[in-house]
């Protein structure tokens, strides 16, 4: 028997099998790589800030009380 003869509708076979084998979709890459960069800058933003901010200067209340 040939391939040809066979009984089954060749257009119904291909568009079933189409059916089954959905192509697949691919995720963006650029949210994730914007999230990555904006995480990157602003910890290298705020390590910037704490070396370069003057250092805390604390009073304590005893030193200067009358006595």
């Amino acid at each position: 028997m040939k391939v040809g003869d066979s009984t089954l509708d060749r257009g119904a076979l291909d568009e079933a099998r189409a059916l089954l084998n959905p192509p697949s979709r691919r995720d963006p890459m650029w949210p994730a790589l914007a999230a990555a960069t904006a995480l990157a800058l602003t910890s290298v933003i705020f390590a910037a800030v704490m070396v370069l901010a003057p250092p805390v200067e604390t009073e304590h209340v005893a030193k200067n009380a009358p006595g």
